[in-house]
């Protein structure tokens, strides 16, 4: 039997079992944001962005940023769609969506920004935040509406409209003000304007998604209203947010939806592939895994098991989910098949959603292989900016994909930019809001006894174990090294446990402590004392894989390796400072062939190893890089 359809069936058969096992409980529980601060390279990062485009796009676009669209310039029966900067051509979705765009480019910066200072201790930026939080609280009407819409149009659409979307764009920034303050202003406002979406669209009595049969992206982005529900369940307990959120999802799958790739019959559907817009298809996986877990319905279950499935065949060796811009029924290609910033943020999401409710260790190496690949090697390393859409195997940077032409489309994607104000500003208010999140699922508890390391990165966590304060400083250079000391803080010694993901790829682990190894997970129980540490190391080959096109690829650790093509820099569109739209003309046009016998070894950060040249037919000894570090490359051979 193919590899890949071994390794499909074994997700599904894996994700069931962890979804029936689960009987609608959470394997992991949450920990309010700011309790995983960054630090080492990930925090110098972040800080490097909010000293970049994260911290600088409300004066790169301000305009859009500052837009009074939930104020004073709510949208009204007349209003008319807004020039935001962007080219149109080849754009066939009408206008109606454009009306409620500064919504999300707005909110999805805030969220990002707001929790990046918090993350960092950033005071100014946190004064800043606080100013905007109650700006926008005092928006909100005395029923509770919060959102973009004057009186006349609210809850009364029947075409595209961003109604939940922009919704939930903001009240996902509020929650995390609210979990890190414990504001209770904040959390009364949240929770009259929950109360009124629930008012004004009853449970099972509304037809919220029944729109017509027109383009409807901003109404199907408004199904990650879920987001909010799932955790206001989380926050308080009360089932309501759940049993609202399968309603959701129920409704969603009942009518014509242009983004249709998670509705029900579909996903049931064994000849249906993904053909919506990525960005959709990705975060729809959230709103399907809580009503999986809402309901406990096995056929929920087993529609989550499918999408699961699905979105391997939709995603390439880097994590890179395809859908450049729509996945038109297409398997992952690392030359062919592009992905959108965007897509990498909301998958790496809808990952840790799984990993929270499911446990499951693999679900922890999905998402650090999206981040510390996709995510990383979408970046510009020098520049503050990121790429629109990226292909794995990137011969080119000038617009277009590889130099591919796309016929009736005006395609500036395939650049670097801290705004891309051009097609939309999307993704780069996503792009500062990935960390974050990514950060936030690296651990987790699992009750009050047992800590849970679930995604490895450099971080110190703070938190109580039996009402006993805890520091936890995860001091490591992952995964650009395998070594990790975890440095233990009390203020008395206590026994506790703490779980530690053993990742996929690791042969072996070297440690003096004892531990036992259940589901992917190492588990240390043991007696603490006040000042303490935990020292391992995992121990990994050089892997040579093969991706559905049967081309190879290599891995050293949760690392992708490529060859790194030298490129000439193309400086286009100036923002302000040092802000410009980048592009990447290539300097040679070599490219390499797998052989056998090619002698891969690892040292100091690189791969050595032969391949064959494709213009000469000759063999090479060359050297790969982390994919994370490169802007043009080759990925697979």
């Amino acid at each position: 039997m193919n590899k890949l359809i071994v390794f499909i069936i074994a997700i599904s058969m894996n994700t069931q079992l962890s979804i029936s096992q689960s009987t609608n409980k959470e394997k992991f529980d949450r920990l309010p944001l700011g309790s995983i601060k960054p630090s080492g390279w990930l925090k110098a990062q972040m800080k490097k962005d909010m000293e970049g485009f994260v911290g600088n796009l409300d004066k790169l676009v301000p305009g859009l940023i500052n837009d009074p669209i939930y104020g004073s310039s709510r949208l009204q029966k007349h209003s008319k769609a807004k020039d935001l900067g962007n080219l149109k051509e080849g754009d066939a979705e009408g206008d109606d969506q454009y009306k409620w765009w500064n919504s999300e480019t707005q909110s999805n910066w805030w969220d990002g920004y707001i929790r990046n200072a918090i993350l960092l201790e950033d005071k100014a930026a946190l004064e800043k935040v606080k100013k905007y939080i109650y700006n926008i609280l005092a928006t909100q009407d005395a029923d509770g509406y919060l959102g973009i819409y004057d009186k006349e149009l609210r809850y009364k659409f029947n075409s595209e409209n961003g109604e939940l979307w922009a919704k939930t764009t903001l009240y996902r920034s509020l929650l995390a003000y609210y979990e890190f303050t414990r504001n209770h202003n904040v959390w009364q406002a949240i929770i009259k304007a929950v109360d009124n979406v629930m008012q004004n669209y009853p449970l099972n009595q509304s037809q919220p998604f029944a729109v017509g049969t027109a383009f409807s992206g901003g109404v199907a982005h408004g199904l990650t209203f879920t987001d909010i529900l799932d955790r206001m369940y989380q926050l308080t307990g009360d089932k309501k947010y759940w049993d609202y959120a399968l309603f959701l999802y129920r409704n969603f799958s009942d009518n014509y939806s242009s983004e249709k790739d998670v509705q029900l019959k579909n996903i049931l559907n064994p000849d249906y592939k993904f053909q919506s817009h990525g960005v959709h298809t990705y975060e729809h996986l959230r709103p399907l895994i809580v009503a999986a877990y809402a309901s406990n319905n096995v056929e929920l279950q087993k529609a989550l098991s499918i999408y699961l499935a699905r979105i391997v065949r939709s995603t390439t060796v880097t994590g890179g989910p395809i859908g450049d811009e729509w996945i038109a029924e297409r398997q992952a290609d690392e030359t062919h098949t592009g992905y959108e910033y965007c897509s990498i943020h909301e998958l790496l999401d809808s990952y840790t959603v799984l990993l929270q409710k499911g446990g499951d260790s693999k679900t922890a190496d999905q998402i650090e292989t999206i981040f510390y690949n996709a995510a990383q090697g979408s970046r510009e390393p020098k520049h503050s900016c990121i790429a629109y859409l990226k292909t794995d195997n990137s011969y080119e940077m000038q617009g277009t994909k590889n130099g591919e032409v796309e016929p009736n489309r005006k395609q500036t994607r395939y650049k670097y930019s801290a705004v891309h104000q051009d097609v939309a500003v999307c993704c780069a208010p996503n792009a500062g809001r990935i960390s974050p999140y990514f950060i936030q699922s690296s651990w987790f508890k699992e009750d009050d006894n047992l800590l849970v390391a679930a995604i490895l990165c450099p971080t110190i966590l703070k938190t109580t174990i039996k009402n006993v304060p805890v520091k936890i400083s995860e001091i490591t250079e992952y995964p650009y090294s395998n070594q990790f000391v975890f440095k233990i803080e009390l203020e008395q010694p206590i026994s506790f446990k703490i779980k530690i993901r053993k990742p996929e790829w690791a042969d072996s682990v070297v440690t003096k402590e004892p531990y036992t190894l259940e589901n992917g997970f190492i588990i240390i129980n043991r007696k603490f004392a006040k000042t303490d540490a935990i020292r391992l190391e995992f121990k990994t080959p050089v892997r040579i894989k093969e991706n559905l096109n049967h081309e190879k690829y290599f891995n050293y650790g949760a690392l992708v390796y490529a060859k790194s093509i030298e490129s000439t820099q193309l400086i286009g569109k100036g923002y302000r400072a040092d802000f410009f739209d980048l592009m990447y003309k290539p300097q040679n046009h070599v490219q390499y062939r797998y052989v056998e016998n090619n002698i891969a070894t690892y040292n100091a950060g690189k791969i050595s190893l032969q391949l064959e040249n494709k213009n000469t037919n000759k063999i090479e000894r060359i050297e790969l890089t982390p994919f994370s570090k490169t802007i043009l490359r080759q990925v697979t051979f």
